[in-house]
Parts: structure tokens; sequence; C-alpha cells
């Protein structure tokens, strides 16, 4: 070993889409995080498998057209990120740069920081969402502000002390679901093909919606040493 290999920290991060991380390869990550070892991983969450030609996820939304699911996915998406939160032993942020870079940067370094296994999902906008890809960092906005998908960060090393691990980064939804989805392409070809199950499916998702808020304001509600 060189000076350098002894005297710097080795930074190790794993980088992979959300068809590999929630669906083919979940058993594999789910083995490195339960591992406990001090490495890193970035899920960069499309919704869809996006490098092989658009096929649903468990990351998929419902309500959401892609191949296997022409009618709109009749499912709500995967919480891959509660999933790990509950070995309480896992850095976990879901960020959104395009809506709170600051956010974004914060659970960077703090997932860095953490000695053990860390889990970022990150929003990223896709061309399979079918609309143009300049108003991207719009759409993350949109993604957050409607409550599609809440900014958290979960800190185990906070849960020892007097502070709550879990951070509730999002205001509560201001604006309406349709007013993000029905802006792209997924969405808005089921509301043209078959009006009633988008509305159908549209209905389930706002509840998918509550639900989701109303579990991560509980969570952000607690208090700190639980142990």
């Amino acid at each position: 070993l060189s000076m350098v290999d002894i005297l710097v920290k080795k930074s190790v991060w794993i980088v992979g889409g959300d068809g590999w991380a929630y669906d083919i390869g979940f058993g594999g990550l789910d083995h490195v995080l339960a591992s406990g070892r001090n490495v890193n991983v970035l899920v960069l969450d499309t919704e869809v498998y996006s490098n092989t030609g658009g096929q649903m996820s468990k990351a998929t939304p419902r309500g959401a057209v892609a191949k296997f699911a022409a009618a709109g996915k009749p499912m709500p998406k995967k919480d891959l990120g509660l999933l790990a939160i509950s070995y309480g032993n896992i850095y976990v942020a879901q960020v959104a740069f395009g809506a709170k870079d600051t956010q974004t940067v914060r659970a960077l370094l703090e997932a860095e920081a953490y000695d053990g296994p860390s889990l970022i999902i990150a929003y990223s906008h896709c061309i399979a969402h079918s609309y143009d890809l300049k108003f991207g960092l719009e759409q993350q906005a949109a993604a957050v502000g409607s409550g599609h998908w809440p900014l958290y960060r979960f800190n185990p090393d906070l849960a020892r002390t007097d502070h709550n691990p879990f951070t509730l980064d999002s205001r509560p939804p201001k604006q309406s679901l349709e007013s993000y989805i029905y802006r792209e392409g997924r969405y808005r070809i089921l509301q043209q093909s078959n009006p009633q199950a988008a509305e159908r499916l549209l209905e389930l998702a706002k509840q998918d919606v509550e639900d989701r808020w109303k579990t991560y304001t509980q969570l952000a509600s607690r208090n700190g040493k639980s142990k």
C-alpha cells in the first residue's frame, strides 16, 4: 500500500437506475445495504426501465403508461426508501435537485459522512416521460410540489440523540397531482385513449400521495432516543 492509500479515506459509490434497484437487482442491493458496510448507493429513479425500451418497473407510479402497462400501471409505486429505513442503520434520503438543490447537496454530504450504508434516491427526468426535457427541472419541482415525490432524510446517527432521525424536507403538497402528471405524455396518453380509466387511476394515485404523506409526517413527528 502507498502512503496515499493509507491516509486517504476511500469513498465507495454504487450508481444505478430504478429498474436495477427496485426490481431486477433488488436482492443484491438489499444484501449490500444489510451488510452494514460503509458503501453509498445513488439510485437515479426515472420510474421506468429507460435503457431497455421503457418497460414498467416497480418504481413506475400508478396510472403511468409503459410497456407491459399499456392501460396504465394499476398498482402503486414501491417505496424503496421506506424499506431501507426499516433496517434502522441505513442512511436514506430522497432528493430532487430541480426542486431543492441545497437539500440534495446536504443529503450527499451526510451520506458520505455516515459510517455505514447509505441510499440516496434521486428523481431523474427521462425521455420516456414524453415531454421536452428542457423543462426537466421544472417538472422535478412540480413532482415535489404535488406530493408525488416528498423530500426527506433519515440519519441513524440522530436516533441516539434528542433529535428525530427522520427529517421531512418538503412542505405539504401545494398543487394538484394532475397539474404535475398531465404535463407528461406517459399520463396524457391514457387520458386521451381511455378517459374513464385515467380518471379512476388518478383518484387512486391521489390516495397514494395522501397515504404516503401521512406516513412521512408521522415519522417526522417522532421524538429522538427511540431506544
